[in-house]
């Protein structure tokens, strides 16, 4: 599982809308983006952690963790994108430590984080399983591995709602609020068909952690799942 060979499209599309992006997710996620990532690491992320936020794009989700925390937390930003990196001036007062790579190969000793957020960025995972064990191996004894996400539902008749959405609604959402550049997102139903329903990554994710707290909104379209090694 994971997108493999179309891996490389993906990424050239997140390269061209770096200048929409924040915009058209708030507007594809019908507004709830920051309420899933708050209600994603709320209590996972303690005040005195080092995090690491993978696949962080901008660096949403861990903001939000260091507004939860008033500040008081270590930040790493890692991305397979140089310019997403270099657009996080704006979220951070200071510029935390960044790094570049990919989920498959992070380049970090074992146990050196207290948790890993990743925030609408698995999905872009080339293979999950061993993006999964990656995320496993640096975190600490008792880490948390915090995924805010689309969701895949388990029943066909909702499943079918949110593919619906993703195919025929999504894209003029993301025209209006992202013009031209708005039509790439049509990309990420290509991710989410390669996604695994929920209970599958649930499992999937059970496969290495020892717990997991599975999370959802919009009729299981959205998850907000927190693994514990």
């Amino acid at each position: 599982m994971g997108l493999g060979s179309y891996w490389g499209e993906v990424i050239e599309v997140l390269r061209e809308i770096i200048p929409v992006y924040d915009k058209v997710n708030s507007y594809i996620s019908l507004g709830k983006d920051k309420e899933h990532r708050n209600r994603g690491i709320r209590g996972r992320v303690l005040p005195g952690n080092k995090i690491l936020d993978a696949g962080s794009g901008f660096g949403n989700m861990s903001k939000t963790a260091y507004e939860q925390c008033n500040g008081d937390i270590s930040i790493t930003l890692y991305d397979p994108l140089v310019p997403m990196l270099k657009n996080t001036g704006t979220y951070f007062e200071k510029f935390p430590d960044m790094a570049n790579g990919v989920f498959e190969h992070i380049p970090f000793k074992e146990t050196q984080f207290d948790a890993v957020l990743c925030g609408y960025s698995l999905r872009d995972a080339i293979n999950l399983r061993i993006a999964i064990s990656e995320i496993h191996r640096v975190l600490k004894k008792d880490g948390r591995f915090v995924i805010v996400d689309l969701g895949k539902p388990d029943e066909s008749l909702i499943r079918f709602g949110v593919s619906f959405y993703l195919r025929a609604i999504l894209p003029i959402l993301a025209l209006i609020a992202g013009g031209r550049l708005g039509l790439k997102f049509a990309t990420l139903y290509g991710t989410y068909k390669r996604w695994p329903k929920n209970k599958k990554l649930e499992e999937l994710l059970l496969e290495k952690f020892s717990r997991v707290e599975f999370e959802k909104d919009l009729m299981g379209g959205a998850i907000m799942v927190a693994a514990y090694k």
